[in-house]
């Protein structure tokens, strides 16, 4: 099966970039000293270093670290691209700027292994999150506000009216002319002794007689005397 190769305008662009910037970087080492191999070995550190950068930010999201060595190595680029536009007389290189071109291989030292030694999550992995800070500790209650007393004054309640009174109410029954019942036992037995003693004396038997004689109380012994006089 054949395979159509399809040009990529942003393929093709990044390819005029990447010759340009890599003969800019070569041009800026060549003026600042580095003359054969080295004046090529800057342009391939330069490079290298940016695609490192660019590939550990897209393989772990927010990496700080890589950001700063992905705008590092864009910067040396990108200050190359504009030093040899004319910008920089490159036939009286400035001192500072051999500074930094004999200084850029450890930097870039510095960041590959930075980069290269960052462990990176596996498949099915997950970077452990920031630990979240500790909630802090609740605030006290406030302490409630004392309530002011208030009295309250009661309007005193009616005595409620009583009817009227019918008459005056009956006084107590007197306590002979309460019935008491008597077992005709005892009242035929009492009868008997009241005959005896009226046989024996002549005179009737009275009431604290017959009380004695039967042994019971006086408002029972009044009953039974009443029922035989």
């Amino acid at each position: 099966m054949s395979r159509t190769i399809r040009l990529d305008a942003v393929l093709v662009q990044a390819v005029i970039a990447g010759a340009l910037s890599f003969s800019h970087l070569h041009d800026l080492a060549e003026a600042a000293g580095q003359d054969g191999w080295k004046a090529w070995a800057y342009p391939i550190s330069v490079d290298l270093l940016l695609v490192a950068a660019w590939r550990r930010m897209r393989v772990r999201a927010g990496n700080r670290p890589a950001w700063v060595w992905f705008v590092i190595a864009l910067t040396a680029s990108l200050g190359a691209n504009i030093a040899t536009a004319g910008m920089l007389d490159l036939g009286n290189t400035p001192a500072w700027l051999r500074i930094l071109v004999a200084g850029w291989p450890a930097l870039a030292f510095l960041g590959g292994t930075l980069l290269a030694h960052t462990p990176t999550p596996g498949p099915g992995e997950t970077v452990p999150a920031a630990p979240l800070p500790e909630p802090a500790a609740p605030l006290p209650a406030p302490a409630p506000e004392p309530v002011p007393e208030v009295t309250v004054e009661r309007t005193p309640e009616l005595a409620p009216e009583l009817p009227p009174a019918l008459g005056p109410a009956p006084g107590p029954v007197p306590a002979a002319a309460v019935a008491t019942a008597v077992p005709p036992a005892l009242l035929d037995h009492a009868r008997k002794l009241a005959n005896t003693h009226h046989a024996t004396t002549g005179n009737h038997i009275d009431t604290e007689t017959l009380r004695a004689r039967l042994g019971i109380p006086a408002p029972l012994a009044d009953s039974i005397a009443a029922q035989l006089a």
